[in-house]
């Protein structure tokens, strides 16, 4: 049996300019929180001329501290794995100061999100986002001494765009895949089914080591792929017997199958309870009962 194991041991100071290979530094905000961890990391990679990954939030204090690590290099794009608001929102300001280009796969679905909850925080969403190239899946933007290459992974958002630093066999994956904590998958923007093909889809490639946005890097990355597909198949099973055992609402079924967890994050387990249950309904496991929103039941088939 595969299984799932976290590694929290990340003691990084905010600010600080951390070198990983030839090609990446890494400086993270000082944003820590139960979603965020010890804060977004923003990856600069290249030499004179560079990229910068994940801008991170609207933070003085970030900004302040990209701009000193790259001193005199030049800042020729600008990527963003996604919009949630621990990600993106730097990237304008950014953008002004180094007159560098957005990169992304484009905005996020503008979705309602009353039915789902109301998970705000680090969470919430970049309304503003929308990069000047929209990069497709394959898609390659290249400096002079590096290439990234468009790895297209929805599921925690709609529009989640992972980058593969192809001259180190490195992927930049955003909040898809972390070695710290499972990814939310908040609907109606996140979505489970999109999520489980996203993993699948990581199992095909030959990435040597992962860069999340937050917590540390992971090597051997395709095992920690098939422990989260093994650990989401895992919480689908337990769903479905909570409520053949009687559950019928999302409350009742986090209560039961996340007693062990923070719970701060009680709400976040609530969404990707939601977005499972939302897969289980597309492929007839499971049933909703004809209640509103507000006091949805379900019902395994």
């Amino acid at each position: 049996m595969v299984s799932l194991s976290f590694d929290r041991d990340f003691d990084i100071a905010p600010g600080a300019i951390t070198t990983l290979s030839p090609l990446i530094r890494r400086v993270v905000a000082d944003n820590p929180g139960p979603f965020t961890f010890k804060g977004t990391a923003s990856f600069i990679v290249g030499q004179g001329d560079v990229a910068i990954i994940d801008p991170g939030p609207d933070s003085d204090a970030h900004l302040a501290n990209l701009l000193a690590a790259i001193k005199t290099e030049k800042v020729s794009h600008i990527f963003v794995t996604h919009s949630h608001l621990d990600h993106s929102p730097l990237a304008p300001r950014l953008q002004q100061a180094t007159g560098a280009t957005t990169v992304g796969y484009g905005p996020a679905v503008q979705l309602d999100r009353q039915d789902a909850g109301a998970l705000r925080l680090d969470a919430s969403i970049d309304t503003q986002f929308d990069p000047d190239i929209r990069l497709a899946h394959g898609g390659v933007i290249a400096g002079s001494n590096w290439s990234l290459e468009g790895v297209f992974t929805p599921g925690h958002m709609s529009n989640h765009m992972s980058y593969a630093l192809k001259e180190e066999k490195t992927l930049f994956c955003g909040d898809h895949v972390m070695a710290w904590a499972t990814s939310v998958i908040a609907p109606p923007d996140g979505n489970m089914g999109q999520y489980f093909a996203s993993l699948r889809l990581l199992l095909e490639r030959d990435d040597a080591i992962y860069h999340p946005a937050h917590g540390p890097p992971r090597r051997d990355p395709r095992s920690l792929v098939r422990a989260y597909l093994v650990h989401r198949k895992m919480r689908e099973e337990a769903i479905v017997a909570r409520l053949r055992a009687g559950d019928r609402s999302i409350e009742e079924i986090v209560k039961a199958n996340y007693a062990d967890i923070d719970p701060r994050l009680h709400a976040a387990a609530g969404l990707s309870t939601l977005a499972h249950i939302e897969h289980l309904i597309e492929r007839g496991l499971v049933r909703r009962g004809p209640d509103g929103a507000a006091n949805a039941q379900y019902f395994a088939t």
